[in-house]
């Protein structure tokens, strides 16, 4: 049945394909028809960060950007749902065409630029939502916040999604916010770090609970950078990290229609380098911190793929676009298959 959605859905251009699906998901979920699109996923309880989730298997932030869908992805079958990434004050994005498939490859290439409704309205959709599974909120700055004073961005979208989210993305990574990634590095990480941990300290004594925080890194990054930022991110006892968002990378798609298209690239082609930064990370860290990986999950063997270099969780983006709902059981059965 998914295929032939695709068929259609690509006949339409992908910022008008992905807002259709986003519309139809929202609708099948306040219907409470998605969980009959397709076989629900088998029980595969792990439990991360201090949380229970019922599998591994999520979607990533990017797909839902304002929380319009949490019921429909929820009903589909993952484990958990991260919307977002949600800044302080609505933004329009980059200018369009932002978005651009290349399906040779199995790729997407995007610089929406954070494109959302802001925090609060993402914040009433999550209370509308029936939803009670685990929530994962991803946060970042405005466009025109200098990054001297991105702190004050994360900090205020902390204050205002914490005591209804899960556990707490923070986005410094993304390569369509001019400067984001100079937060990945140095003082400026070890800065940003301190102060949400401060806040999460807070936080947790206001509201009586711990929400965990979760910082998600580029695929670009040397093994050395990479182990500073792992060391960086024990040494401020975040709580997990995600890795990968999407490249700068054209390697894979050379030759192919929109190839040269400036903006991050996810689906197939960020598969390896993202399996190589999350086994870096865990040759570094040692089971000190848990790590959620994403980056090119087309099939379910390649969901086991990145368990086996170290990871805890996965997530779904590009690879849900191309192989639909069908693609989350098949993860789910391929990562249960893994020798214990």
């Amino acid at each position: 049945m998914y295929t032939l959605a695709r068929e259609l859905l690509f006949k339409l251009s992908p910022e008008t394909s992905h807002e259709l699906s986003i519309d139809l998901i929202g609708a099948g979920g306040r219907l409470g028809l998605n969980k009959l699109l397709t076989k629900q996923p088998l029980s595969l309880p792990v439990s991360v960060m201090g949380l229970e989730f019922p599998n591994p298997v999520g979607l990533a932030a990017g797909l839902d950007k304002n929380g319009d869908a949490i019921d429909g992805f929820s009903q589909l079958g993952f484990g958990f749902v991260e919307i977002g990434t949600v800044t302080p004050r609505p933004q329009p994005g980059n200018p369009k065409p932002r978005l651009f498939r290349l399906p040779e490859a199995e790729g997407v290439i995007n610089r929406m630029g954070f494109n959302n409704y802001g925090v609060d309205h993402l914040l009433a959709r999550v209370k509308a939502a029936k939803y009670k599974g685990v929530l994962g909120i991803n946060i970042g700055k405005n466009f025109d916040t200098p990054v001297e004073n991105a702190v004050d961005d994360y900090l205020l979208c902390l204050d205002k999604v914490y005591q209804h989210a899960s556990y707490v993305t923070v986005n410094v990574s993304s390569p369509n916010t001019p400067g984001l990634r100079s937060l990945q590095f140095g003082d400026s990480l070890k800065q940003l770090l301190e102060a949400l941990h401060r806040r999460q300290e807070d936080l947790t004594e206001q509201y009586g609970k711990r929400v965990p925080l979760a910082i998600k890194i580029a695929p670009d990054m040397s093994d050395e950078e990479t182990i500073q930022v792992a060391n960086a991110l024990l040494n401020a006892e975040m709580d997990a990290v995600i890795a990968t968002n999407t490249t700068l990378s054209r390697d894979g798609v050379e030759g192919l229609e929109y190839a040269t298209e400036a903006g991050g690239l996810s689906g197939a082609p960020v598969r390896d380098k993202s399996t190589h930064i999350v086994r870096v990370l865990s040759e570094e860290l040692k089971g000190r911190m848990p790590i959620i990986a994403v980056g090119g999950i087309t099939e379910g063997k390649h969901a086991a793929e990145k368990i086996q270099a170290g990871a805890s969780l996965v997530q779904i983006y590009s690879g849900f676009i191309y192989k639909g709902p069908a693609l989350i059981r098949e993860a789910v059965d391929a990562i249960a298959a893994l020798p214990k």
